[in-house]
């Protein structure tokens, strides 16, 4: 899932809109029983308000105790540009803004995507991070994991690797950098939000997957959340609207 932003459909005045898709996702989850799920950032739409973050954590709090959630940080949860106050503020609220996590025969990692946008404020957390990223990526290398995936709110591009910089993807040096990375350690899926739409691109035999939101779309697209469904090597993924899954799910490559 990605971009559940309380309060993005009504400028903040309320979150109604928001609440129902919400509950919404969270009940089909309930009902296909994942082993998990995640949030890829944006959790809410205005940093630090506690109304949308107490909304967030009430429906979040209804997922079935079996099955494990994940929060990313999003741009608006912890500023376009974060700041040291702004990412203690996210930690005091949500927890860790990175972190790895194990199910079955995968790894993931939860990255703050903020501090590699920009980490022109908060420059010492944005290095903390990347020593971090390429400390647990070698444990992760060696822990046998078939599959090691990344969770991100930014997509590092939206279709192609060699795109202009723009708003919604991680700027060219940057992007060279966490590829090289993330290849170097058999990274092959690297799942962000942040755009509001669904796109896809490869990059060599990684795939960047970027998810439609849970809350409000920005283009063609409804409101929604991917499926992911991973056998040994194998991954498959497809995006469902939250009013139009179906009785069975097929999985094929997107």
């Amino acid at each position: 899932m990605a971009d559940t932003q309380f309060g993005f459909f009504n400028a903040n005045k309320e979150f109604s809109r928001e609440t129902v898709n919400m509950e919404k996702a969270i009940a089909a989850s309930n009902r296909l029983k994942p082993a998990f799920v995640v949030i890829c950032g944006d959790l809410v739409n205005k940093p630090g308000d506690l109304a949308q973050i107490a909304e967030y954590k009430r429906i979040a709090s209804k997922l079935d105790p079996s099955i494990k959630l994940y929060s990313v940080s999003g741009n608006h949860d912890v500023e376009n540009v974060p700041t040291p106050a702004s990412l203690e503020l996210y930690k005091q609220y949500f927890g860790e803004d990175r972190y790895t996590f194990r199910s079955g025969n995968m790894l993931g990692i939860i990255i703050n995507s903020s501090l590699i946008k920009d980490p022109s404020l908060a420059p010492a957390e944005a290095a903390a991070q990347e020593n971090w990223l390429r400390t647990n990526l070698e444990i992760a290398k060696k822990s046998g994991a078939k599959n090691i995936m990344v969770f991100m709110h930014h997509s590092l591009f939206l279709k192609d690797q060699n795109e202009p910089d723009e708003y919604f993807n991680i700027n060219t040096e940057r992007r060279k950098m966490y590829l090289e990375l993330f290849k170097q350690y058999g990274v092959k899926q690297v799942f962000a939000g942040h755009y509001h739409r669904n796109s896809y691109g490869k990059a060599g035999d990684l795939e960047m997957i970027t998810t439609g939101p849970v809350g409000r779309p920005l283009g063609t697209d409804s409101s929604g959340f991917r499926i992911v469904n991973v056998k040994g090597n194998i991954v498959d993924h497809h995006y469902y609207a939250l009013d139009s899954l179906p009785e069975k799910l097929r999985f094929q490559k997107k």
